[in-house]
């Protein structure tokens, strides 16, 4: 077992890390002890100011329960510009074996709803019929794929 943190290129670190906590009920995470905001210990540390992008420089989300990696956002030049090669599932509906299809596409739509309002899109929905499995296509505010399931 090794750890590890997931990290996701960006133009705008904060508002990034705002929305992800949000969808995935992640926490932002606080700077180091003995600094009031990451951007005064990214200035501790070297990080020309050019660098340190807009607000009080968090970057960077944590699971409050200690059960998922961190994940970093961190800032680039460039824009996205081709399909992710690989993605999230925010899973919300429950297992197929436990939760009715009706259940779990009304779970999965409560949730788009809720993130829509912070800030994604919808793609598409995800849905066959005869077949047991709902989900929604979304994309971030920069653009970035996921789907809610």
């Amino acid at each position: 077992m090794v750890s590890y943190q997931l990290v996701i290129d960006c133009a705008a670190p904060e508002r990034m890390a705002r929305f992800w906590a949000g969808a995935l009920r992640y926490t932002v995470e606080p700077p180091p002890g003995g600094f009031d905001t990451w951007r005064n210990y990214w200035r501790s540390v070297g990080v020309p100011e050019d660098e340190l992008g807009e607000g009080d420089g968090s970057d960077s989300i944590v699971d409050p329960e200690g059960h998922g990696p961190r994940i970093w956002f961190q800032q680039v030049p460039e824009g996205k510009a081709v399909k992710n090669r690989f993605h999230l599932d925010v899973k919300v509906g429950g297992k197929r074996e436990d939760v009715p299809l009706e259940t779990r596409k009304a779970r999965v739509d409560a949730e788009v709803e809720r993130l829509v309002q912070a800030g994604a899109s919808v793609v598409r929905v995800l849905s066959q019929p005869g077949v047991d499995h709902y989900a929604v296509a979304m994309v971030d505010p920069e653009g970035n794929e996921f789907d809610v399931v």
